[in-house]
């Protein structure tokens, strides 16, 4: 027995740790852990009766990321005084960092418990045997810190040369020297190449993503083996084939980083992406891409500047503003952004509040969006108008070519799905048909490949009957629809997002500014070609509608105030199917306003009634006629009378009923009346009012 083993060691009992770093060696490394329960055999030849195996640990690190609860449960049973020794196969497997093999230590000292391994016995509480445990522990800290280092350089060295492969991405294989080569299935490299180039046309991730949710297309995805299989597409699929430099055919390694926070005393792990210049390896032209590396560039600026809107252009929306991200303030330098007011948010207006949002500064300028709009909508269609007949034609072939795109997709689809059917009608034949188990699963599955397969076959029956029922339209045409370009471009059915991107390719950026003397709006236009144009707008002033009603309304308000109430002007435009300026309907409140702004005074019965102002009704009674007797004569043009609105009243002066004519159309009625069969007294008298 060995001289530092006491009685009272011997009396309590001993236990066993036994602990391997990773699950991989927990299922591969069977003779270390043969070796490390083989020490219950030295600790009974020792002389302890008493031995418990903490066996919880398998599969974790003692390097002090990660808790150990067997760990634990020893270290509160040796404080607790009830352990005599504790043992190992070696010393490092208790731990690998300083701070629990030093706390280990201390509490074996304090409670006279003795460290075991397979070469000898240690009695913390000796000064030598304690000072040999702190090296035993250093040197078992820095041998894990060693290890570490060699497999993370020898990781970078290989990444150095390219041949680092953690995880191929969608679209390549390993080859057999180590290097990625684009996977042989041309399935597969059609739908990278349909990702890319839808991308480099709509010029948004997310617009990318939706076209192929519209269009019932599929993408590829690696499972957890390693094989391709086909799946509904998701952001995430998308971003990755823009956003990975391999499909640029670049290779790149260390492009994250790993980041540790603290939060309520417990360590969190992050990740972050660092900036290209600090990534630890980057190989331009290392392999085949599917796009050239600038072309990867300038998808990489697409995207930032999608991200980072209000600094940049964006992506097109289908906003009704026009010019969302080419406006930029003249004084300040800062981009103006867009607002929408009213009751409906229909009020389109660009505001410079950029410095007011981040720093509180006072606003800089603001103004309505219509007027703007129309002017650089005017400005380019100038531009455009000579080319086009020939942006017709291209526009006409790229229609024609997306649907050759969608089409092609299917019927690569078709085949996948057709092969799919076959294999699985393959396995079915094989199997004996005795074994209905499984026989039944592979009838299961076969019914579905069909199912699959003829699902694809409609949906390209569908599209080529689309296909061949629009046709092209002759030249003829086109040039016809391109002297109409105006009235095309003003339609309400033509897609804002094309405006914006046909807006977006002639203009580079537009310089703004409002003179307030002049209230005018300065608008400095920075064409692609390097060419700059200027245009001055009058501003709207504060109160004043931009959309205007008709000259026949305003005259029609005018002549019917002298007769009739706000309310009833609003009635009678109603009744005649007239609208405001913004297309709303009339209301007392419209009228209102309108008279306001045309400076047209509000009906009041003394005033127009001093000033002779009546309607047809009060004129027949005036002159005992009739109104139907009045009005025949009043179209007859005997007397003067004006008729603004077709469903409307009369508006007639008193100075027209006291005319020779009137006087004579009194006299002729009075001696044409016949007598009456019964007193008028007595008589009911049915009137039509024509108001």
């Amino acid at each position: 027995m060995n001289e530092k083993i006491k009685s009272q060691h011997l009396q309590r009992k001993a236990i066993l740790y036994i602990r391997q770093s990773s699950t991989y060696q927990v299922h591969n490394n069977l003779e270390s852990q043969k070796l490390q329960y083989a020490m219950q055999e030295r600790l009974r030849q020792l002389g302890w009766s008493e031995i418990e195996v903490v066996d919880e640990d398998l599969g974790r690190s003692a390097a002090g990321i990660v808790a150990r609860s067997g760990f634990e449960r020893m270290v509160a049973e040796v404080c607790l005084g009830r352990v005599g020794a504790v043992a190992a196969r070696e010393v490092s497997r208790f731990a690998r960092n300083s701070r629990e093999w030093q706390r280990l230590v201390e509490v074996c000292r304090v409670v006279d418990t003795l460290l075991v391994d397979h070469e000898t016995v240690y009695a913390p509480r000796q000064g030598n045997d304690r000072l040999l445990l702190g090296l035993k522990g250093s040197l078992n800290e820095y041998e894990l810190d060693l290890l570490r280092q060699r497999s993370v350089e020898a990781r970078r060295e290989k990444a150095r040369r390219g041949e680092l492969i953690v995880a191929s991405p969608v679209g390549y294989k390993k080859g057999d020297d180590g290097r990625l080569e684009k996977d042989p299935d041309r399935r597969v490299q059609e739908a990278v190449v349909l990702v890319v180039n839808k991308f480099i046309e709509l010029g948004s991730i997310r617009q990318t993503l939706m076209w192929f949710l519209d269009h019932g297309l599929e993408l590829p995805a690696h499972s957890k083996s390693g094989e391709v299989y086909w799946k509904r597409p998701g952001y995430s699929n998308v971003y990755n084939m823009l956003t990975n430099p391999i499909y640029g055919g670049a290779y790149a390694y260390g492009k994250r980083e790993q980041v540790i926070r603290y939060d309520d005393g417990e360590h969190r792990k992050s990740t972050r992406r660092k900036p290209r210049d600090q990534w630890l390896v980057f190989l331009p032209n290392a392999h085949e891409g599917y796009v050239s590396w600038e072309q990867f560039e300038q998808i990489q600026r697409t995207i930032s500047e999608n991200t980072h809107g209000w600094q940049h252009v964006g992506a097109a929306h289908d906003g009704e503003a026009l010019l969302a991200g080419l406006l930029r303030c003249r004084r300040c330098g800062h981009k103006l952004s867009v607002c929408y007011s009213g009751t409906r948010y229909n009020a389109l207006r660009y505001l410079c509040q950029r410095g007011a949002l981040d720093n509180g500064e006072p606003r800089c300028i603001g103004f309505g969006g219509v007027p703007i709009d129309a002017a650089i909508s005017r400005e380019v269609l100038r531009v455009v108008q000579p080319a086009a007949v020939e942006a017709a034609v291209m526009a006409s072939e790229e229609v024609a070519r997306e649907r050759d795109e969608v089409l092609a997709a299917l019927q690569r689809d078709l085949e996948a799905a057709r092969y799919s059917a076959s294999r699985a009608q393959r396995q079915y034949d094989a199997v004996d048909p005795e074994n209905r188990l499984i026989a039944a699963e592979l009838e299961r599955r076969w019914n579905q490949a069909l199912q699959r397969v003829h699902a694809i076959e409609r949906q390209v029956a569908e599209r080529m009957h689309d296909q061949s029922a629009v046709m092209a339209p002759p030249r003829q045409e086109l040039e016809e629809l391109a002297n109409k370009l105006q009235t095309i471009w003003e339609s309400p059915d033509v897609d804002m997002r094309l405006k914006k991107r046909i807006v977006r390719t002639l203009i580079k950026e537009i310089i703004v500014d409002v003179d307030n003397d002049a209230c005018e709006v300065i608008v400095i236009i920075h064409w692609n070609g390097g060419v700059h144009t200027e245009v001055r707008l009058p501003r709207r002033r504060r109160g004043q509608n931009s959309s205007q009603a008709p000259k026949e309304v305003i005259e029609a308000v005018r002549e019917l105030s002298h007769i009739c109430s706000d309310k009833t002007i609003a009635g009678v435009l109603n009744r005649n199917g007239l609208v405001t300026g913004r297309g709303n309907r009339w209301t007392r409140e419209h009228v209102t306003a309108l008279r306001t702004y045309h400076q047209i005074l509000c009906y009041s019965a003394d005033v127009h009634g001093a000033a002779g102002w009546v309607n047809l009704t009060q004129a027949a009674h005036i002159l005992n006629l009739s109104p139907k007797t009045l009005r025949l004569a009043v179209e007859r043009g005997e007397i003067e009378a004006r008729h603004p609105l077709p469903d409307g009243p009369w508006v007639i002066n008193r100075c027209a009923l006291q005319t020779q004519a009137a006087a004579d159309l009194v006299q002729r009625v009075t001696c044409g009346k016949q007598a009456a069969a019964i007193s008028d007294d007595k008589q009911e008298k049915l009137q039509f009012s024509s108001t």
